[in-house]
Order: C-alpha cells, then sequence, then structure tokens
C-alpha cells in the first residue's frame, strides 16, 4: 500500500514538472544593436600648384556623414569645387556624423607672377660747357641811350657768375647798339654797355682776368626793322664762352 502511493506522488511530481516547463514558454531572441558607421573624409587638389591666376578643382569624399563643410560653407556629401586663390592656401574639409568627426585638408600652391625687370632709363648723353652756358644766362637788355643795369639784368648775373666760377670759365661780353646814332658814338655806348655786365660779374665774384669786352656798337642787329620792339632788342649784351 506505502509503496503504490509513493508511486503516485511521484508520478504527480513529475507531471506538475513537465507543466512547469511547458508553461514558461520559449524565450525571445534579442537583436545585437548596429554601432554607427565611422565617418571619413578625404578631400584633394588637382593641379595641387597653380600660376597665379589659374583654377584648381577640390574634389572630397566623405562616409557616415550628416553634415559636412568646406572652408566653413556647407557642401554635400561628395562633390567638387573649382578655386583660383591669389596665394597659397590650405583648404579644410570638416565631416560630422553619429559617428564621429572627421578632418581633411588640400593646399593649393599658388606660384606668383615673376617679377618684371625694370628696364633702366637710358643714359643721358653729357651736358656740354656750351650746352650748360646757354642755359645759365641770356642776353640782357638796355634802356634807350643808357648804359646802366635793370634790375633783372642784375639778378641775371648774380645768379650766373657762381656757376661761371665754379667752372672757372672765361666769358666774353659783346655791348650792343640800336641803329639810331653814329657810329662813333654807339662804339662808345656798347663799350659802356659790356663795361657794366663787367663790372657787375666782378662784383659777383668772377676775376677781371675771366672776361673779356668788346663793343660792336650798331654793326651787329639780331633785327632789322624800324620801330621801337626790334630797336629793343638790339640794345643788349650777349654773352659768350671762350674756349
Amino acid at each position: 500500500m506505502n509503496y503504490r502511493k509513493h508511486w503516485v506522488l511521484a508520478v504527480v511530481l513529475s507531471a506538475l514538472l513537465a507543466l512547469a516547463v511547458s508553461c514558461g514558454g520559449k524565450k525571445t531572441k534579442e537583436t545585437p544593436v548596429q554601432p554607427p558607421t565611422p565617418v571619413t573624409a578625404t578631400l584633394s587638389a588637382n593641379p595641387a600648384t597653380i600660376q597665379s591666376g589659374q583654377s584648381s578643382t577640390l574634389t572630397w569624399s566623405t562616409q557616415g556623414a550628416t553634415e559636412v563643410n568646406l572652408q566653413g560653407n556647407k557642401v554635400d556629401a561628395n562633390g567638387s569645387q573649382s578655386v583660383s586663390p591669389t596665394q597659397t592656401t590650405t583648404y579644410q574639409l570638416a565631416a560630422n556624423g553619429p559617428g564621429g568627426n572627421q578632418t581633411a585638408t588640400a593646399t593649393v600652391t599658388v606660384i606668383p607672377p615673376p617679377t618684371p625687370t625694370p628696364t633702366p632709363a637710358p643714359t643721358p648723353p653729357p651736358v656740354s660747357d656750351d650746352q650748360i652756358f646757354a642755359q645759365t644766362i641770356t642776353d640782357i637788355y638796355f634802356d634807350y641811350d643808357k648804359s646802366d643795369l635793370r634790375p633783372e639784368a642784375q639778378a641775371a648775373i648774380a645768379k650766373a657768375a657762381p656757376v661761371f666760377k665754379s667752372h672757372n670759365w672765361s666769358i666774353r661780353i659783346e655791348g650792343n647798339c640800336d641803329e639810331r646814332g653814329s657810329i662813333e658814338y654807339n662804339l662808345a655806348l656798347g663799350e659802356r654797355r659790356a663795361a657794366a655786365a663787367q663790372q657787375a660779374f666782378i662784383q659777383n665774384g668772377l676775376s677781371a682776368g675771366q672776361i673779356k669786352t668788346v663793343s660792336n656798337g650798331k654793326e651787329k642787329p639780331v633785327c632789322t626793322e624800324a620801330n621801337e620792339d626790334c630797336w629793343q632788342r638790339n640794345r643788349n649784351d650777349h654773352f659768350s664762352l671762350v674756349h
């Protein structure tokens, strides 16, 4: 009798255990979480070296990026762009995404244009003593029947004397008159006019030995018309360089 009870109890326990295992059901499989794609970025320049004024093409590509910027400006994930820098420039590509951040750079080297060689200014021909002399003083003029120097004549001699002295030049002064009056009278008047200029040069530093005077009277007119304008032009001291 006891044996039968034990056997029944074992059968019941086995059934309960089987039922418990059956009620637990099947366990659900868990799907593994995939990590985000790592962000990659490349940037290249072609050609990498250009002459000033030329262009280069930037080409880039990225993976895993949700935002891409070139030199701070938003661009497509992959693309190209022409650039014309005026000086050597390094361009930067920045790619950002769930998988991280990545940057890439490319440098475009700009060769500046060659500096033009300046053309040397032509060497001016040497200036002769006669040219310097002619630029330093011109004829001075007198009032009718007068031999005293006008203020402008005195100023011209004062300006020319230091130049003549620095070159140690000897000069010739010719006194001239207009056609009115006798030959003898005008020869004397021309002599006084030349002497007045000579004295002014001596007062401004020239020695008497550097100055020769001559009177042409009315024999060398520069104008032959019988009017005051022409007569004024003939009443002069003419200067020349003695070689």
